[in-house]
């Protein structure tokens, strides 16, 4: 059995939708279909949710315009003597929606629990007129096969008891499951999120209870790429990965695939392949555990985040001294910022550390929290915050095989008169990640893609 998981962008309009009928009526084995929102659907329904919290009665004509585009998308896809049944039932969930919205409106108060409610209806809306126009297609809505805590906007999948219920709700289904992705609900039957972009994550939740051949993920682009084309022009797509070189860089920026999605089919050694709902000639990236062993490359993909902040913290008074960095990242956490990179001197003197720059705030608060004492006595002299940079990172299993790689990446970027700020590098030889100024950025990308692919 097959997963195919289809993206906001493969539902986004009428046009899409038949390219993704297309797409599953060609595939003979039996299958079962994950669908995000149409579109940008639930970026306009957070705004919407935020519009009501705040009293801006803007929000009924943003809902009105969310309405029109899926009874337009009906209206092209279903022949009139079939549509009315389809136009009800999407008009109830409207109804629900406008309701909950006007109860928000009404009480000027979002609640995590009412906002993943809210944000549930794109993937409920987008499954049912996609169930509704493919053969054969089964409504399914994902609550009643996902258990999870109670965690709103990133709930944490409870595998056993959702695998059960997958099991039992979906193997005896004769047609084609159509399944909501994104959501699902808590033991207390309350609508949860899987995290924004989490219709991946579902799909392969899927996957791994039912032991799927595959799990496909269809999308906007042919597959993972050498780098981003939009800083790269020279980028092409790769035919192979292994898990952990996929996994390397969906956590460094690229975002083909969320993150969280590998860890069910990865367990269960199930490939995945993601391709493009427009353009089937390009048969994308297949991921396995083994990727491409006959790979010369001595790297797979170079991959980026933007809006960093670097943080250093120093001092005579650090060096020796037992848990500190448990200490320091242990504060952090507890503030809920994460850490995306970390590098520290064997003198032990400091422990840089990089950070998203929303979370700038927060970290140096919590840190001059933890080590007021040290402080205040000189044994931390300093705490420093760099601004306007980016990391940079080079994936590929064949790097531990590969010596000079280090070497022939800075040597690209000191040719170029790019300097490094900070280097991590771990011992399996996976990663080696630097930061550097954000406005050398797309300098650094096309020179080291340069140099390592072409």
């Amino acid at each position: 059995m097959k997963v195919m998981k289809f993206g906001g962008t493969s539902v986004a309009s009428a046009e899409s939708i038949l390219k993704v009928i297309d797409i599953v009526t060609a595939c003979r084995e039996k299958k079962i279909v994950v669908v995000a929102a149409m579109g940008t659907t639930t970026d306009a329904l957070a705004e919407l949710s935020e519009l009501a919290s705040e009293g801006n009665e803007s929000y009924k004509v943003g809902l009105l315009t969310i309405e029109k585009q899926h009874l337009k998308a009906i209206e092209k896809l279903i022949p009139a003597r079939e549509r009315s049944s389809v136009i009800a039932k999407v008009k109830f969930v409207f109804n629900e929606l406008s309701s909950a919205l006007n109860g928000v409106f009404i009480l000027r108060e979002l609640t995590p629990r009412t906002y993943d409610y809210l944000l549930s209806f794109g993937e409920r809306l987008s499954a049912m007129i996609v169930s509704s126009v493919i053969p054969e297609g089964v409504y399914v809505d994902a609550r009643e096969l996902i258990k999870t805590d109670s965690h709103f906007g990133k709930a944490t999948v409870d595998f056993e008891a959702s695998t059960i219920l997958i099991l039992e709700k979906l193997i005896p289904i004769e047609g084609v499951p159509v399944i909501t992705g994104f959501i699902a609900s808590s033991h207390k039957n309350e609508t949860t999120t899987l995290g924004r972009r989490g219709s991946d994550y579902t799909g392969a939740i899927i996957a791994a209870a039912i032991n799927a051949e595959i799990l496909e993920i269809w999308t906007d682009v042919e597959g993972i790429l050498t780098a981003d084309q939009k800083k790269v022009e020279k980028a092409y797509c790769l035919d192979c990965l292994s898990y952990s070189e996929a996994m390397e860089l969906s956590h460094f920026g690229t975002r083909v695939i969320y993150p969280p999605t590998f860890v069910p089919v990865y367990k269960k050694n199930i490939p995945i392949r993601i391709r493009s709902t427009f353009n089937l000639a390009n048969a994308g990236t297949l991921i396995t555990t083994e990727g491409a062993n006959n790979s010369t490359k001595a790297i797979k993909g170079i991959s980026s985040i933007e809006n960093i902040n670097m943080v250093t913290i120093q001092g005579s008074g650090m060096v020796g001294v037992t848990g500190i960095s448990n200490r320091l990242f242990g504060a952090l956490a507890a503030r809920k910022v994460n850490v995306v990179l970390i590098s520290q001197a064997s003198s032990e003197y400091s422990i840089t550390f990089a950070i998203r720059e929303r979370d700038s705030v927060a970290a140096n608060e919590a840190i001059e929290q933890e080590f007021q004492d040290e402080i205040d006595r000189g044994n931390i002299h300093q705490i420093s915050i760099e601004k306007d940079l980016a990391i940079v990172a080079i994936v590929g299993e064949n790097m531990k095989k590969s010596p000079g790689i280090a070497g022939k990446l800075f040597h690209t970027l000191g040719r170029n008169g790019i300097n490094v700020r900070a280097i991590a590098q771990g011992a399996s030889e996976l990663n080696i990640s630097c930061v550097i100024s954000i406005k050398d950025l797309k300098k650094a990308l096309n020179t080291i893609h340069e140099s390592f692919f072409l």
